[in-house]
C-alpha cells in the first residue's frame, strides 16, 4: 500500500480500517511505513507499508474490493505509473498462481522493489517462522534486499498510527 499525493498518511490509515470491515477480512500486522523515491515514474516521494490480510475473499474479489478502496481515496488512473493518492496491490495470496489481464500472483515485480521487499521482510519476521515458507523461501536474500534498498532509496519513517 502506498500513495505520493494528497495526504497519504490518512489515506493509508483509512485504508488499513476498510480492509478490516472487508467481508470475513482482517489486518493481522502491519509493516512500518517507509519514505521512497518514485520508481519508474514521477512525483513526489511515496509513503509505502505491507499488511497482511488474512480474508475469506477470493483474490479477484479481494483485488476488486482493494481497488473499491482506492476509488473511495480519489484514486484516478490518468496514465500508468501516474502519481496517486492510494494504491493497494495484492502482492501474495497464499499458493494462488494467476496471470490475466488484470491481476497477476504473485505480483511480477514485488521481488525487484525495496518498498516492497522492506516492509514486507519486516512483516513476515512478525510470523511464526513455519508461517507461509513458500513466499519466505520466495524472498532475495538480506544481501540482494541491502543492495535494492540502497539504489532505490528507502527511508523508515514508523507505524502507520504514529504517523502525523
Amino acid at each position: 500500500m502506498g500513495g505520493n499525493l494528497g495526504d497519504v498518511r490518512a489515506h493509508l490509515q483509512s485504508a488499513l480500517a476498510g480492509l478490516n470491515v472487508l467481508p470475513g477480512t482482517n489486518v493481522q500486522a502491519v509493516s512500518s511505513v517507509y519514505r521512497t523515491t518514485p520508481v519508474d515514474a514521477g512525483g513526489p516521494d511515496y509513503l509505502n507499508a505491507v499488511a497482511l490480510v488474512q480474508s475469506a475473499l477470493g483474490p479477484v474479489e479481494l483485488l476488486h474490493a482493494l481497488q473499491k478502496l482506492e476509488i473511495d481515496h480519489d484514486r484516478a488512473r490518468s496514465y500508468q505509473n501516474a502519481p496517486r493518492t492510494l494504491d493497494l496491490d495484492l502482492l501474495w495470496y497464499g499458493d494462488a498462481r494467476r496471470q490475466s489481464e488484470h491481476l497477476t500472483l504473485p505480483h511480477p515485480r514485488m521481488m525487484q522493489r525495496a518498498f516492497v521487499l522492506t516492509p514486507l521482510t519486516e512483516v513476515l519476521s512478525a510470523l511464526p517462522a513455519d508461517a507461509d515458507a513458500a513466499l519466505q523461501a520466495a524472498m532475495p536474500n538480506a544481501t540482494a534486499r541491502l543492495a535494492l534498498e540502497k539504489t532505490q532509496g528507502i527511508e523508515k519513517l514508523g507505524p502507520v498510527d504514529a504517523l502525523g
